[in-house]
């Protein structure tokens, strides 16, 4: 018997999720991925090291707990098509090196999908079907089964018996608490895999698409990508280059959502998008009012 703590995991800090067996701490060949499906190329830069040179250009700003240390990755920009990275940042670990929860994953996965799906599948009953207002015929002496309509639903051409009803809504609310944990997940899980990317800002000197492509290809971050970054607008260099590109998206921070972060393969975000996800996500761990019903003023939001 072992306990299982990681499904996903590559390097970095997924040696935190690490199964645990009795003196043993690699992952079992099984969960494992597979050498065909793993771009070599994506390897050649290690994790920070402790001692890196290079500077720190952001620390956590909430408070780390003491049995956890935070997680620090490389910072790149999208201004030059070099991967030289321009220094180190550090990420809470309790939004980005949380322990991997498929479940939730999934819970919130069908969430999104069905929430807002309503079914507009209707079949009529024998009230509403045409015709069928006599009796075909006489109840006795006949020699023939009773009926009283044609289109009784044992008839060709009769109502549908226990049919859908539509429109008919699938919607329902996960707790609060799940979906936070959602996101928490997801985004450990880009991180544990080494395709979360964080970027000082989404400048880029030419609203061409192919140096948007050029810059993917050379740092190997993967066939669909997801660029997240805080306020209403984008600048207008990257909306161009992006608006030709089905692999590439763009997404307001607020608007960041599980379903998205896994439908492509690498998320980049900003500083500033690295900030505001703290900020959000960690309030949930400390809030001390319920949000529903939600009244205004609502003191404890941040």
């Amino acid at each position: 018997m072992f306990r299982l703590s990681l499904v996903v995991c590559s390097r970095g800090v997924a040696r935190r999720f690490v199964s645990s067996f009795s003196n043993e701490s690699v992952l079992p060949p099984n969960l494992l991925l597979p050498t065909n499906l793993v771009d070599p190329a994506r390897l050649k830069r290690p994790p920070p090291p402790a001692d890196c040179s290079l500077p720190l250009l952001r620390k956590c700003d909430a408070v780390v707990p003491a049995h956890l240390s935070p997680v620090q990755t490389w910072v790149e920009t999208l201004e030059s098509q070099d991967s030289e990275p321009l220094g180190l940042a550090q990420l809470h670990p309790d939004v980005f090196a949380v322990p991997p929860r498929l479940d939730i994953l999934h819970s919130v996965e069908m969430w999104q999908r069905n929430f807002k799906r309503i079914s507009h599948a209707k079949t009529k009953v024998r009230s509403e079907v045409r015709g069928g207002g006599k009796k075909p015929w006489r109840q006795k002496g006949g020699g023939r089964a009773r009926h009283g309509s044609i289109r009784s639903p044992i008839w060709k051409g009769g109502g549908v018996c226990h049919g859908p009803r539509g429109p008919t809504s699938y919607y329902y609310m996960l707790p609060m608490k799940v979906r936070v944990q959602g996101l928490k997940v997801a985004l450990s899980s880009k991180m544990a895999q080494d395709y979360l990317h964080v970027v000082d800002s989404l400048n880029i000197p030419s609203p061409d698409s192919q140096y948007l492509l050029d810059v993917i290809r050379q740092r190997h971050w993967g066939e669909s990508i997801l660029i997240v970054d805080v306020g209403e607008e984008f600048p207008e260099n990257i909306l161009q280059a992006t608006a030709n590109l089905k692999t590439v998206n763009l997404i307001p921070a607020i608007g960041l959502n599980v379903h998205s972060m896994l439908k492509h393969e690498a998320l980049v975000l900003t500083l500033q998008t690295v900030k505001f996800l703290e900020e959000k996500l960690l309030w949930h761990d400390q809030r001390y009012t319920p949000l529903y019903p939600f009244k205004l003023p609502y003191s404890d939001f941040p």
